[in-house]
């Protein structure tokens, strides 16, 4: 029985690991996707107005270059977002390591 119990210890550790690698590997990707959608949706409305694809992108893509430089100005945001994430990834892993001690509990 006991063997049982820390597969299912093990198991759950793992959907752990998987929940918290995805939420961290969104949120890095939703930091890079962002501005790239900004410009497709940009792009895409100057082709409403009536202006071609090259010319939108030649407008949009600075567009979204500046509000990135804004951003990047603004003080304190920037670490801000990347500590987010950092922190993400310490309670993942906090949070997987903690199992460590219910298996060990189920052994004894």
């Amino acid at each position: 029985m006991k063997k049982i119990n820390v597969a299912l210890v093990r198991l759950l550790q793992f959907v752990v690991f998987v929940v918290f690698t995805f939420v961290v590997i969104t949120y890095f990707g939703a930091m890079i996707l962002l501005p790239l959608d900004a410009v497709t949706l940009l792009i895409k409305l100057f082709g409403l107005v009536g202006l071609h694809g090259f010319i939108g992108a030649a407008i949009a893509i600075p567009a979204v270059a500046y509000l990135g430089l804004i951003v990047y100005r603004t003080p304190g945001l920037c670490p801000m977002i990347i500590e987010t994430g950092v922190d993400l990834v310490k309670t993942g892993k906090a949070k997987v390591e903690a199992f460590n001690a219910i298996v060990n509990a189920v052994k004894a």
